[in-house]
């Protein structure tokens, strides 16, 4: 457990040796040795656990003031994915990781893990259910992410993600322009919180009783290319934001290539009539057969899952013809492990992890006895009813634990066994990047996304005056 501080001057005091932050509110790397073995912990734990806001707001600003004097920027992977699309590489898929626990110390193994392959093509995701159940808003998850790249003695450009701000379907019918307010808002708080790609989930929108595929996408197309408009219009100078689009809603049919056409020419014409000259999609999710969380069986487990890698090849071939890195796996975690080379063979541009990394957690021989004992009764006083009919116990666990992730915050940071589970972990990351190709792409990542310090916030007013003292 790390140093949790309680006030502005107590979190400069802790850090004490490894930084300085000046009257006029710069920040100088004092000892960088320091800083990676200890002041990012310090500055991560205060930021996540501290019941104060200005030390809250004050070890936020620190964690991306720190990384950018560190060498670590927050940066957009759409200049990689135009390269994939103009032909410039291939053999890689993106791993998109979502990491719903122990941000801190999952970052800062995956980081760990990338580097010592020479890789640097991999994100740090979020959806916006996620930010919900895991206590985790835009600026909690990137603090994090940024303190697990100075620990990991992390230097470049970091690519942090939200995943699926996703157009919820009953909300949406109940009161359409209130449900694309909050994707609205939703997209102006990731890119204040540094967020340099954010991926748009109108799938939810599709209608398959339509006559046509144009009109089954109609309502997905308009409101992408709102979004995709709104996010053009707040990027920072400079800066061309990645934004990927969806075309079928992980868990339901197979997508096709008509489905991908008319998407791609709907949301581009209505694109270029909401912000003419305006950059498109870098990339687009489809559905190939998976299910966010895998399917679980009555006595645990999961069960297999037929994907269907022609889709992912047939419609990456398309989108990368019209310009984008290619087509987006989602749900992709709690497949074999043996099934990950085959990404890159088929063209897959980016692959989204979630679900895996939690059940490495939570089913882990080191996992406390007493802790899963406590998360269990929680889930039942608190999650009962979305139990489903017929599910044995097994099931209805595995299918509400990711709720208690945001009310054991805490104790699953610091969860004995830890150590343990991070080294599995870490095996993992180490497995899934080998396959997907993430190894020895920072020359490529150099190449191709340029340097550009992202902007720094103004520090906080408690912070420099606890500083000018």
């Amino acid at each position: 457990m790390s140093h949790v501080a309680t006030s502005p001057a107590d979190l400069l005091q802790a850090l004490n040796g490894s930084l300085h932050v000046a009257a006029d509110g710069s920040l100088t790397v004092v000892n960088a040795d320091l800083l990676r073995t200890s002041g990012a912990a310090i500055i991560a734990w205060s930021a996540a656990f501290s019941t104060d806001e200005a030390t809250v707001k004050s070890a936020q600003w620190l964690a991306r003031a720190a990384a950018a004097a560190s060498g670590v920027y927050s940066a957009s992977i759409a200049p990689l994915y135009a390269a994939r699309a103009a032909g410039a590489y291939e053999g890689l898929s993106v791993p998109a990781i979502n990491l719903r626990s122990q941000v801190f110390d999952m970052a800062r193994t995956a980081l760990e893990c990338a580097a010592k392959m020479g890789g640097a093509a991999l994100i740090f995701e979020l959806a916006r259910s996620e930010q919900t159940y895991t206590f985790q808003r835009p600026v909690d998850y990137a603090t994090s992410i940024y303190a697990a790249a100075i620990a990991a003695g992390w230097r470049g450009p970091l690519f942090i993600q939200g995943d699926h701000y996703q157009f919820v379907a009953k909300k949406y019918a109940a009161d359409p322009d209130a449900v694309a307010a909050e994707i609205a808002r939703a997209c102006r708080l990731a890119v204040d919180a540094g967020y340099r790609n954010i991926d748009i989930d109108a799938s939810t929108l599709v209608d398959l009783t339509q006559a046509t595929v144009v009109e089954e996408q109609r309502v997905n197309v308009e409101r992408s290319a709102e979004a995709a408009a709104l996010i053009r219009s707040i990027e920072p100078s400079g800066v061309e934001i990645s934004i990927g689009g969806e075309i079928g809603e992980v868990g339901t049919n197979n997508s096709t290539v008509e489905e991908l056409a008319a998407y791609l020419d709907g949301f581009d014409a209505e694109l270029a009539r909401l912000r003419p000259g305006a950059r498109g999609l870098s990339k687009v999710s489809v559905q190939t057969g998976t299910s966010h969380g895998g399917v679980p069986l009555p006595g645990g487990g999961v069960a297999e899952v037929a994907l269907d890698f022609g889709v992912l090849e047939r419609l990456g071939k398309l989108a990368r013809e019209r310009g984008l890195a290619g087509a987006v796996q989602h749900g992709a975690s709690t497949l074999p492990e043996d099934l990950f080379h085959r990404f890159p063979e088929v063209g897959t541009a980016e692959v989204h992890l979630a679900t895996g990394f939690q059940n490495t957690l939570y089913d882990h021989p080191s996992f406390p006895v007493e802790l899963r004992s406590e998360i269990s009764a929680w889930l039942h006083a608190n999650a009962a009813d979305e139990a489903k009919p017929g599910d044995s116990e097994e099931q209805f666990i595995y299918r509400t634990r990711k709720k208690a992730l945001g009310p054991f915050k805490r104790q699953l940071w610091e969860v004995s066994g830890k150590s343990e589970i991070l080294e599995t972990q870490r095996d993992r990351f180490t497995s899934l990047f080998t396959q997907l190709g993430v190894a020895r792409t920072r020359d490529l990542v150099v190449k191709w996304v340029p340097e550009l310090p992202d902007p720094l916030p103004v520090a906080p007013s408690e912070l420099i005056s606890a500083a000018r003292v």
